[in-house]
Formats: C-alpha cells, structure tokens, sequence
C-alpha cells in the first residue's frame, strides 16, 4: 500500500499546530490526545499499532501494539481518513512549547530515530516501531532510556521539539556531544552513544550530569533547547511541593536559603 500524500501548514511560533488537508480517502495518523480540531467528514478510528501496511492481520496488529508500549506509549493510535467528496482539514497541536518539526522519509532514507514522545503525527502507512540502543550503558545512565522510537516509510511525519530547534548535519567522523534530553531525532546512520563525562565534582555541582549523548556522522541531528523533563522539573521544583515558595519569589540561594528563612 503507497503512503497517503499529504498537504499541510503549521501555524503559530512557540505554540504551534499542524493543519494537514486530506483529499477524499486520504488518512492520517496522530498520538492519542494529539488532534486539535477537525471538519465535518473526518472519520476518526481507534486501531492497534499504528495501521501500517505493514501490520497484516490480527498477528501484526497486535506486534505494533507491543512496540508502542515498549517505549510507553499508548496501545492504541486514531487514524483521521476523509470520507467526503472534497478536500477537508484536521489539525494537531504540540503538547508543549516549541517547534514541530516536518520530516519527508522519502529524503531522510526511509528512516529516522527520535526520542520516545517525539512523535505527534503522520501520514498513514509510516511504520511507529522501536529501537533498541545497543549499548546498556545508554539504558542504564543516559537519563531518557536506551528505548527510541523509530519511524520508517516514505510518507512525510511530524515530529515536536521543546524549546528553540536546531538541525545539524554531521560529516563523517565528526561528532557532536549534546545533552540526553536535547535530543530529538536523527537518521539512522548516525552512531548514538552515551559516554562518561567529567568527575565526581562534575555531577554533584555542575549541574549537567556526568553523561552526555554522543552523535557521531554523518548524517543529520535534530536537538531541542528545552525538554520536557527539564522544563518539567524547573516547575516542580519552583512549587511548594519542590521546596519552593509557590507564587511567591524565591531566594536566591533556592531551596538552601528557604531554609534559613524559615528558621
């Protein structure tokens, strides 16, 4: 089965959405909670996996199932297919602030790696599946697992970065040292590895961690200046819940000087 051609704008600057038109029979497939709005005509349906023409039978419904919850997604994803006469729109929306990011498969070798919460949406007949990082050091100490996510075909995906985005495009051998949760995607003939950075005094006051992510060329990174985990803790951490002062400005020693302000 071809992938379905997909026509699309984004609209908005740190809060972005995705307008996808849809020509008669036309589909597309989005993360569970991702759909903004859509117009009349647009049938939505709830299926295992994420409906490739690769999933044959219940067998292949159920292996893509699998691989979705194996990088904690959902079980299940909707497919938004046209059944009127005319063209006619559906929108996705980014979950956080940031930039979504359009990516041709067809111009990217059929297949890119990203970051298991990454996704948001894409034309039917591109393949979610996984991909297992080779190296356990990455599982065990690189922060966002040794699981990614793994989108193959020659459809057009779009994926979500936090943040300010930047695109880089490695030359062989060359590498490129980035923060675990700074990366978004990257194609699949960049070597992924995470490597030990720096001492002891590194981890505890340094405040980046003594594991960085290793890219290494060719081919193309995506990297996000802001991760949701990272943006994610700063607001944990300013609540009361994190040591913080809630609505209130905090010390200038953080947490240390609420302290002694309490005494």
């Amino acid at each position: 089965m071809a992938m379905d051609v997909i026509d699309y704008q984004i609209f908005g600057d740190d809060m972005q959405f995705v307008e996808i038109e849809l020509d008669p029979r036309e589909a597309v497939v989005g993360e569970a909670g991702s759909m903004f709005y859509m117009e009349d005509q647009i049938q939505m349906e709830t299926i295992f996996g994420d409906g490739s023409a690769s999933q044959g039978g219940i067998f292949g419904s159920l292996l893509g199932a699998g691989k979705r919850l194996i990088t904690g997604e959902s079980l299940f994803t909707t497919v938004y297919s046209n059944q009127g006469n005319s063209k006619r729109k559906v929108a996705f929306g980014a979950p956080y602030p940031g930039r979504i990011i359009p990516m041709h498969l067809d111009q990217l070798g059929g297949t890119i790696l990203c970051q298991k919460d990454a996704f948001l949406c894409a034309a039917k007949g591109v393949s979610l599946g996984i991909a297992f990082q080779k190296r356990l050091g990455a599982g065990f100490f690189g922060g966002e697992g040794f699981i990614l996510q793994k989108l193959e075909g020659d459809g057009l995906a779009f994926v979500h970065a936090g943040g300010a985005l930047i695109a880089k495009d490695l030359q062989p051998g060359e590498t490129l040292r980035v923060d675990t949760g700074c990366v978004v995607a990257f194609t699949s003939n960049i070597d992924y590895d995470i490597q030990f950075v720096g001492g002891v005094k590194t981890a505890l006051f340094g405040g980046e961690g003594i594991f960085f992510t290793t890219l290494r060329g060719p081919g193309r990174v995506w990297l996000q200046s802001l991760p949701l985990a990272r943006m994610a803790n700063r607001i944990v951490g300013a609540s009361s819940m994190g040591g913080g002062r809630g609505g209130e400005e905090g010390s200038v020693l953080g947490g240390l000087g609420n302290l002694f302000e309490r005494n």
